[in-house]
């Protein structure tokens, strides 16, 4: 697959560059366990989409807590700072692929629902924070990642039309919104969302495993 067909092309951090779904898997489970709650199997996949302030409201309000949506938040950031600054993998060949794409002149911008305390360390340590021309979060657009707004927005941001990008995501919601923005979408399965394959497959122009998978194609 040649990638630099694509004037841009626009990444999903979670689950798509880096291998966090577990380390937030892990956040909700100590979280809500501390206030005497399982986690829902659908809370995950639904806050992952939020911006933390957006996420926290939605927590307060569905298990009826008590703490400010403030408090929450933080709570949340100073447990995922630490992550991401520390121990967060990158999926297998995404700071070669990237790399890669940034030498052949290829605009990248970076769609995330994570805010910059958290996407600058763990792309820092990864090696690619650079090779970015333009960061765009859930909290600089009016929806969140079931909309295209993100990614027209990131777009726009480097200088690109839909029909010229490439957006790389791993939730089918997102897989979904950015289709309907117009771009081509690849989506990386993992078993984090596995009961969700079959959709990707059937919604995105191609689905990956990793970055060497990717490269290969």
């Amino acid at each position: 697959m040649d990638f630099t067909k694509f004037k841009g092309i626009i990444f999903d951090l979670d689950g798509t560059l880096v291998e966090s779904n577990g380390v937030w898997s892990q956040i909700d489970i100590d979280f809500l366990g501390k206030r005497g709650f399982a986690v829902p199997h659908d809370y995950g996949k639904v806050v992952s989409a939020m911006d933390f302030q957006t996420a926290a409201v939605y927590t307060k309000e569905r298990f009826g807590l008590e703490e400010s949506t403030e408090a929450i938040a933080k709570e949340w950031r100073d447990m995922a700072i630490w992550h991401y600054t520390n121990d967060i993998k990158a999926v297998r060949g995404a700071p070669q692929f990237v790399r890669s794409l940034k030498e052949k002149g290829v605009k990248l911008a970076l769609a995330t629902a994570s805010s910059k305390e958290l996407y600058e360390p763990v792309l820092k340590r990864h090696g690619i924070y650079d090779c970015f021309d333009f960061f765009a979060t859930t909290e600089q657009v009016e929806r969140g990642k079931g909309f295209p707004d993100i990614y027209l927005f990131a777009a726009e941001g480097i200088g690109v039309k839909p029909e010229e990008c490439a957006v790389l995501e791993d939730i089918i919601e997102a897989i979904r919104a950015a289709k309907q923005g117009g771009f081509t979408v690849f989506a990386r399965q993992h078993e984090h969302y596995k009961n969700d394959h079959s959709e990707m497959s059937q919604t995105a122009d191609m689905t990956f495993s990793d970055y060497i998978d990717l490269m290969g194609a």
